[in-house]
């Protein structure tokens, strides 16, 4: 008895610590969801913004808007475009590291430019532009051609397949269209029988030669045999025969 309490009691604590764990896990999945769609929100509104700054800040501000919006734009198509792409081709990891390393230099000049959009300093912030253009170009220019070559791969991989696929779809069609079927021919007969089937060929009578009877022969007609015994027909210019003498 105390055996199957100790059993009953043992399996209550084991449903309690899974149903825990399974809350937990719920939860921590929530919490996720939740804190990338604030993210997500967070972005795209922080996006909106630059967009709008930039259309409507005149000059140094203006700039460091437009430049913010080109660097999460290039980086983030960027990011998307590897996350992608490594899942069907392991070969990416190295790049998708090297994307790493230029996100740290991305979020670095993200954040300067952040800060320096509030700086009352116009006339600094108007000679400190041109090296933030320079910086700005060099991230996204790298992150751009890590972008296209991994299109390019993909694609080249996809036109590599599609090759392949087109061959062996012709081919086939090449063997569904020999419709054409040939009858087999005869089996000749064994060794054995053949000579008793010419001999049977051979009593069923002699073979006729000569020339084939035709169609203006078969509609003449049949000359009848001569007897020897009837009278022979005359002609005119036979003599008549001299009667016999009885003298």
């Amino acid at each position: 008895m105390e055996a199957v309490i100790a059993v009953v009691a043992l399996l209550f604590v084991l449903v309690i610590v899974l149903g825990a764990y399974a809350t937990v896990k719920a939860v921590g999945a929530a919490k996720r969801g939740v804190d990338r769609g604030i993210t997500q929100a967070r972005r795209t509104v922080e996006e909106h913004t630059l967009r709008a700054k930039s259309l409507v800040q005149p000059g140094s501000a203006g700039e460091v808007a437009r430049l913010r919006l080109s660097l999460r734009t290039s980086m983030r198509a960027t990011q998307d475009a590897l996350h992608a792409g490594v899942a069907d081709d392991e070969s990416l990891k190295e790049s998708l590291g090297l994307f790493e390393r230029l996100s740290a230099h991305g979020h670095e000049l993200d954040g300067e430019l952040r800060r320096l959009e509030t700086e009352p300093d116009r006339a600094t912030l108007a000679q400190r532009l041109p090296g933030l253009r320079e910086r700005t170009g060099r991230i996204t220019q790298a992150a751009d051609s890590l972008r296209w070559a991994a299109r390019d791969r993909a694609r080249r991989f996809a036109d590599d397949d599609l090759d392949s696929l087109s061959a062996q779809i012709d081919v086939e069609a090449g063997a569904l269209r020999h419709w054409t079927r040939t009858e087999p021919a005869a089996p000749s007969a064994p060794w054995p029988e053949a000579p008793a089937a010419a001999a049977g060929a051979d009593e069923a009578g002699p073979r006729r030669t000569g020339r084939p009877a035709s169609a203006e022969d078969s509609a003449r007609p049949a000359r009848p045999a001569l007897d020897p015994t009837g009278p022979r027909p005359a002609y005119p210019w036979q003599k008549k025969p001299r009667p016999e003498s009885t003298t």
